[in-house]
């Protein structure tokens, strides 16, 4: 928010990030901080964790955590750069139990993680702060109701029963890092002679395009105000400090998640005179759940449109921090938005974003599926002090969100019902008021504009069935199910999904964990698994390396660990590709579907798309093409033969040319074709490969009336009239493996006047072609290359002052790399 220089101006506010100490004691062995000693203690960052400042001092490893919950944790500074006065000290987040002190004197208590507290004091001049984190162990034991259901993802039980998140109490999950301190800010608040305070912005779009802006503000100006925003304005009324307006605002551009357009955003502003205040920014967007004719489905439209959701599930910036800064969520969400994902949901067990994210998200077109922090537990509620709590945080969550677009989805909370269904028990017992009708009031109350879910999964007739309502599906994946399945299934929406220790590429291994993959118990640390299961993860992706590439895991880690790797690395994203490419074809009735998770907690071979370092993996280039807003897919339809389908999710009409060949031995035509088209806005359209051909061919080698006669058929979608490839598809009728060449690939470093690009060509079809070019992030990498015109590959550099790229260039099959 920011202010021309005049007489308007927000509330003057700051956070109170200086001077800060830690203390750790003994539970309960100070009352007050009179006893501590000044001088006691380490440097601390506020907002920050105790897991955090100990890290900077060299005192905690996030590799192997000691327990933070058994300790007080006394964060203390002094203000003493403050005159005299009244002031606000605002405290936007504690972890957990908290008591807060200013100048011995207890002002606050904190029962929440998720709650924000404002506290009217008089400064002296000189004033200490002391914030007691209290050590949450000892009420982990607090005798609670008998728990209906129970879960062992989460321990202890006792858990259940504190507004604080779940990260650090998954074993098997995640790292047992702690959340405690203040970690979202402390801020001084202090009225200036003319303020604006307590804005509240709220945005509609009605189905006939017109906007509709609400504004609620406090202030102390006199005088005739103005309220404006796209170049409409009204004037408003000052009524004993308060503001209350709407604008109405016919036509506005709306705004789209960056799949389906512009995620536009409009200033919105007041003035007096020649003043000018910008209180914030909008976008305006009409969401309506999709049931489907027969009412069973779910998916979303956004302003009339039907919106395929794809994405995947947050975890943290960072597990120790806790950061909730722009320059925290940018890398990671600008790393989302840059793979093609248009959601991101933020899981029951994660934590919630500061008001930093969703602006974020607002910018780059990303909707958010937010969940309660609730998961697995059967929870408390009719405890009236819990409920409370749980009720002010998604109140709080909502009013500070409430202006932003992106924020689409409230659920429930996550696994809840699941868990109890799966234990044999009856709806009667695990549904209830709290997600039939405590939290759905709250949502329509503070946000009539998003859309509700009760619960994930939800809706079917078990609350994990995946075809209907939404679900958690990992048939394909955990389950090890064939990648049929992902039709057999017919997903109807999943809000997670395909579950795999995707390999991290080999620099961030060699960095972070350089140990033998997969039997050092260093690298086994790193896999994800559920709590006492007699497999992991690792055993998941091993099972569909065995499927798609013919081949013994077990035996090809002891005998080449190098090319194990590599097909590790491949496998993930020919899977994900596969399923997503069944999901978004023609006829398709699945309305989205989200991975598990977006980025890892430690560097190693975690759920995550992004590696803990910030690096995509090879999977996170797997998803970028399968997330391609125009896109080209292939699917075996067996005696069907093979179709084409075309997608185009975009406002504007594309005008195509259709490329598809059929390759012998990889590189030997056997039968082409090509078709130019007009693909409409908003439109999936399917064809017959024969239509292209013109004449029958057995693409799908399903007939074999001969021997096979090729091993691999390529569609490329380009641009009319250019040779821009928008997407490309491949299929393979005997499988990946007999469709493994040596290629010999050539690649060319381009130096163009916005960047340096590689031009790679290969003599027969390469598999997994992979570019290791350190400090340079490939536009494409772990992609399939056919033999013809060289590919164009940008590289994206990591730092502001580059090197010249160097690196080296392989492919799954390949002899021998290419330098350059």
């Amino acid at each position: 928010m920011t202010t021309l220089p005049g007489r308007l101006r927000l509330v003057d506010a700051r956070s109170l990030t200086q001077g800060w100490r830690l203390v750790l004691t003994p539970p309960g062995l100070h009352v007050d901080p009179s006893t501590l000693a000044e001088d006691d203690g380490i440097p601390a960052t506020v907002p920050g964790t105790v897991a955090g400042a100990l890290e900077a001092a060299g005192l905690f490893d996030r590799t192997a955590p000691e327990p933070l919950n058994g300790q007080d944790a006394w964060f203390v500074t002094v203000i003493a750069d403050e005159p005299p006065g009244d002031a606000i000290l605002r405290f936007q987040g504690l972890a957990t139990l908290s008591d807060v002190f200013l100048n011995g004197e207890k002002i606050l208590s904190s029962q929440s993680m998720f709650t924000r507290h404002d506290v009217s004091v008089r400064l002296t001049g000189n004033d200490r702060l002391a914030i007691c984190c209290r050590a949450l162990l000892p009420h982990l034991s607090r005798k609670l109701k008998r728990a209906r259901w129970r879960t062992k993802m989460i321990v202890p039980a006792g858990l259940r029963g504190m507004r604080t998140t779940a990260l650090g109490y998954m074993p098997g999950w995640c790292p047992e890092i702690h959340a405690a301190g203040p970690y979202r800010p402390v801020m001084l608040e202090r009225s200036g002679q003319t303020s604006v305070s307590a804005v509240d912005i709220a945005a509609s779009l009605d189905a006939d395009g017109t906007g509709r802006l609400n504004v609620r503000f406090e202030t102390t100006v006199a005088g005739a105000i103005r309220l404006r925003c796209a170049g409409h304005e009204i004037p408003v009324l000052v009524e004993n400090g308060r503001v209350e307006a709407t604008l109405v605002l016919p036509g506005i551009t709306p705004w789209w998640p960056r799949s389906h357009g512009e995620p536009v955003l409009h200033e919105v502003e007041i003035l007096i005179g020649e003043d000018r205040l910008t209180l914030g920014r909008t976008g305006f967007r009409r969401i309506e759940i999709d049931r489907g004719t027969d009412g069973t489905r779910f998916a979303l439209k956004i302003n009339g449109v039907g919106v395929f959701c794809r994405g995947a599930v947050w975890t943290n910036a960072d597990i120790v921090g806790l950061p909730g800064t722009r320059e925290a969520y940018a890398p990671w969400l600008r790393l989302a938005a840059d793979a093609n994902m248009n959601m991101i949901r933020i899981g029951g067990t994660m934590t919630y974003e500061s008001a930093a994210f969703f602006a974020l998200c607002d910018e780059l077109g990303l909707m958010v599926w937010q969940d309660a922090m609730l998961a697995n537990f059967d929870y408390p509620t009719e405890d009236e002090a819990f409920a409370a709590l749980l009720r002010e945080e998604i109140e709080t969550l909502l009013k500070a969100t409430r202006a932003s677009p992106s924020l689409t989805v409230f659920c429930g909370g996550s696994e809840m019902h699941q868990q109890a269904a799966m234990m044999g028990l009856a709806e009667r017992v695990w549904s209830g008021p709290l997600t039939g009708t405590i939290l759905p009031g709250i949502v329509a109350s503070e946000r009539p504009d998003i859309a509700y879910v009760p619960n994930s999964p939800f809706g079917g007739a078990q609350p994990f069935s995946p075809n209907a309502g939404v679900g958690h599906y990992y048939g394909v994946g955990a389950y090890e199910r064939p990648l049929e399945d992902a039709r057999r299934a017919d997903v109807s929406f999943a809000a997670e999904c395909l579950a795999f220790a995707n390999v991290p590429e080999q620099a961030t291994l060699d960095a972070h964990l350089p140990v033998a993959p997969v039997h050092d118990p260093r690298w086994k640390a790193r896999v994800p698994r559920d709590r006492d299961a007699s497999w992991d993860f690792e055993d998941t992706r091993d099972h569909y390396l065995g499927r798609l590439y013919d081949l013994d895991p077990a035996r090809l880690r002891r005998e080449d660990p190098a090319r194990y790797l590599d097909l590790s690395r491949a496998v993930t994203g020919e899977v994900i590709e596969a399923t997503f490419s069944e999901w978004r074809r023609a006829g398709s009735a699945c309305g989205g579907a989200l991975v598990w998770t977006f980025q890892d907690l430690l560097a190693g071979a975690g759920w995550g798309l992004v590696d803990a370092t910030g690096l995509p993996k090879p999977v996170w280039h797997a998803i970028r093409r399968a997330f391609r807003p125009v896109q080209v897919l292939l699917l075996d339809e067996g005696t069907n033969g093979l179709d084409i389908h075309l997608v185009n999710e975009t406002a504007r009409d594309e005008t195509v040319r259709l490329e598809i060949t059929c390759l012998r031995a990889g590189r030997r035509p056997v039968i082409s074709g090509h078709h130019e088209t007009i693909l409409p806005a908003r439109s999936r359209q399917r064809l017959p490969a024969t239509d292209l051909f013109g004449a029958f061919f057995d693409t799908t080698y399903a007939y074999r009336f001969a021997g096979p006669q090729h091993d691999v058929t390529v569609a490329r979608l380009v641009l009319a009239g250019t040779n821009t490839l928008l997407a490309e598809a491949f299929d393979f009728p005997l499988g990946r493996r007999p469709a493994i060449h040596d290629a010999t690939l050539m690649a060319t470093l381009i130096e163009t006047d916005e960047d340096f690009a590689l031009d790679i060509a290969t003599d027969r079809l390469a598999q997994s072609v992979h570019i290791a070019c350190p400090g340079f992030l490939p536009s494409d990498n772990w992609f399939h290359l056919a033999p013809g015109a060289a590919r164009r590959i940008h590289l994206v550099p990591q730092s502001e002052t580059p090197a010249r790229p160097s690196g080296e260039i392989a492919a799954i099959g390949s002899a021998l790399p290419v330098h350059f």
